[in-house]
């Protein structure tokens, strides 16, 4: 669906790109989730409002998204994988925001 097409490799060469966010210290809010389960709920929230905008989705189809979606959280833990544990900064929330909405987009882009 979107794993294997240029859009998804625009959007992990967008991650690369902003890899520094990453690497560098920032502000961490009182409670922050780490990277990790800040992912897993922003894509999960994503996907959620995928299916709900897409009513017309086949219960294959919905399949086929989580299962895209496992492929591309685990891309997002490899290239992560030295940082997933730590609290996030309000930089890396930002942009992790910003990616899970990418997400949805190329989703609904697919499914359109």
């Amino acid at each position: 669906m979107v794993l294997n097409r240029q859009g998804y490799d625009d959007l992990i060469m967008y991650l690369t790109q902003n890899l520094a966010l990453f690497e560098k210290p920032g502000e961490i809010k009182p409670g922050a989730p780490t990277v990790m389960e800040l992912i897993e709920d922003v894509i999960a929230q994503n996907v959620m409002l995928i299916c709900q905008q897409h009513t017309e989705l086949t219960t294959e189809q919905r399949s086929q998204i989580v299962r895209e979606v496992d492929g591309i959280v685990y891309d997002l833990q490899e290239v992560l994988s030295s940082i997933t544990s730590r609290p996030v900064t309000v930089e890396q929330h930002m942009f992790i925001d910003e990616f899970g909405g990418l997400v949805k987009n190329l989703f609904d882009n697919a499914v359109s």
